[in-house]
């Protein structure tokens, strides 16, 4: 079993020996001697660095009071999530795949070992309470692949306390100033070891300003490549939003390729959309029905005592573990799938290697604001057509594809906001807004339907049906103010949505 928590940690250079004396930091009221700890750690990549290169690692330690597996997974400069495991003579397989998509295909093997003896201080508070620990390291590194290579060096370093203040850092770091100590330009010691051994870490090309039609919308495709390859860990994880946010970015991906046509060749670009959908699909099993329980829920507890009759939150939660059950494991099954790390890679080679149209080469400002507009033209024809029509399912159909076309426009004009500024972004604003609006008419749609399965459910059980009755009453009248809105508040935004 894997733990987590928050790394919040800064390194220095330091040459002059001992820790410089930070009894005089504000807040700390003693300086605590840990001892000496020595420490053997092993780190783990692919044979062309890929770990090091996106800067997570994965290291075997022992030595200390956490020896064990370490994946570190970079958050923020200076801040990383660290998952444990315990020790084992092999990765262990919950954490080598929170990095298969980096990794792929590639076995992991060792690549280099530290040995570190470390000098220990925990600066405490007049209460005794731990506020960081404070360290000078001395390292020797030794390279396991191609030449090998050593290296030594010591440096200071400074964690601070689970849950304490960063601005803590702050003001130690003014002290160790002081004392002549300077900031690390290595993020982690493993980087400082590649680079001292020799060691090659491949690096991404830095980009130039975007200049033609091409260049604009090949840095948006790579930002959301990178957004899935990310977000994985998260997804594999479980962690807040990670799901949303990874479905998101194969809906821009799918919405860019489909709207900047004249850009990159569909022959190329179409089989990655069917794929992406698919991708998409599988994040969504799980996805919607959470939403849709977050939202009954919520509608649930907002009703009166005397309105809900018979085991309702019972039956809901029964509703919301059966489409629950699986979906998890399905998820997991697809990001391990070779189907999956297919896709991977063909972004990769898309992105390294794009199939460019001759429009690509053309300047940015006429051709992405000419997709734009078609895109944006399609959505007032789309809101034209279900403005024209009664309620019901067929209204309820016409929204949601008006709600689909307005999703694609807002992604065509974020990627040309680089390159148009203010009248992109005011399309991408206003698209925004329409599909919120159109969000929540979509929602109500589909919470009647999980209510109608939720009060046939109850009936069969011999349970009454009236709770559901009355939550299905008020997710229709909702629909129906947003449909009875959508004339007025399309009027204010469709002149917003014209380039």
């Amino acid at each position: 079993m894997a733990d987590t928590q928050r790394e919040i940690e800064r390194k220095y250079v330091t040459d002059r020996g001992p820790l410089p004396d930070l009894t005089g930091v504000a807040g700390v009221a003693a300086v605590r001697d840990e001892g000496v700890e020595h420490l053997d750690a092993t780190y783990y990549d692919t044979a062309d660095q890929r770990l090091a290169a996106a800067r997570l690692t994965l290291r075997r330690r022992t030595g200390g009071r956490d020896a064990g597996w370490h994946l570190k997974l970079p958050v923020a400069p200076g801040v990383r999530e660290e998952i444990h495991a315990p020790l084992s003579d092999e990765p262990p397989p919950a954490l080598t795949a929170l990095v298969r998509s980096r990794a792929r295909e590639l076995p992991l093997a060792p690549v280099v070992r530290l040995r570190t003896e470390r000098d220990l201080r925990h600066l405490v508070d007049a209460e005794g309470a731990l506020l960081a620990e404070a360290s000078v390291d001395t390292v020797h590194a030794e390279r396991l692949t191609g030449d090998g290579g050593t290296a030594r060096w010591t440096e200071i370093e400074v964690e601070l306390a689970p849950g304490g203040d960063p601005a803590f850092l702050d003001t130690v770091e003014e002290r160790l100033r002081e004392a002549g100590v300077r900031p690390a330009d290595s993020p982690s010691k493993l980087a400082r070891a590649l680079a001292d051994t020799g060691a090659e870490v491949p690096r991404a090309p830095a980009a130039g300003p975007p200049g033609t039609a091409g260049d604009h919308v090949l840095a948006y495709v790579r930002e959301q490549v990178d957004a899935l390859v990310d977000l994985d860990p998260g997804v594999r994880r479980d962690a807040e939003d990670a799901v949303h946010r990874m479905r998101v970015a194969t809906r821009r991906l799918r919405s860019v390729f489909r709207s900047y046509g004249k850009v990159l060749d569909r022959r190329a670009t179409e089989p990655l959309r069917a794929e992406l959908k698919w991708l998409a699909g599988e994040l969504g099993v799980d996805r919607d029905r959470e939403v849709l329980t977050e939202r009954l829920t919520g509608a649930f507890d907002g009703l009166p005592a005397r309105l809900r009759t018979g085991p309702v939150r019972g039956r809901l939660h029964a509703w919301s573990d059966g489409r629950h059950a699986g979906a998890r494991e399905r998820l997991l099954d697809a990001l391990d799938s070779d189907r999956y790390l297919a896709l991977l890679a063909s972004l990769d080679a898309l992105a390294a290697d794009p199939p460019l149209r001759p429009a690509a080469a053309r300047k940015p400002e006429k051709v992405l604001a000419k997709a734009v507009r078609k895109d944006t033209r399609k959505v007032a024809d789309r809101i034209g057509h279900a403005l024209g029509l009664s309620p019901g399912p067929e209204l309820d159909v016409a929204l949601h594809e008006a709600r689909k076309k307005a999703k694609r426009a807002r992604y065509a004009a974020e990627a040309a906001v680089p390159a148009l500024g203010e009248r992109a972004s005011r399309v991408a604003g206003n698209t925004k807004r329409l599909t919120k609006l159109l969000g929540e008419h979509q929602d109500a749609v589909m919470a009647r339907e999980a209510l109608l399965d939720i009060a046939d459910a109850a009936q069969a059980a011999g349970e009454s049906s009236f709770t559901w009755g009355l939550l299905y009453g008020r997710e229709e009248r909702g629909a129906s103010a947003v449909e009875a809105q959508l004339p007025r508040r399309w009027a204010k935004i469709g002149p917003g949505t014209a380039l």
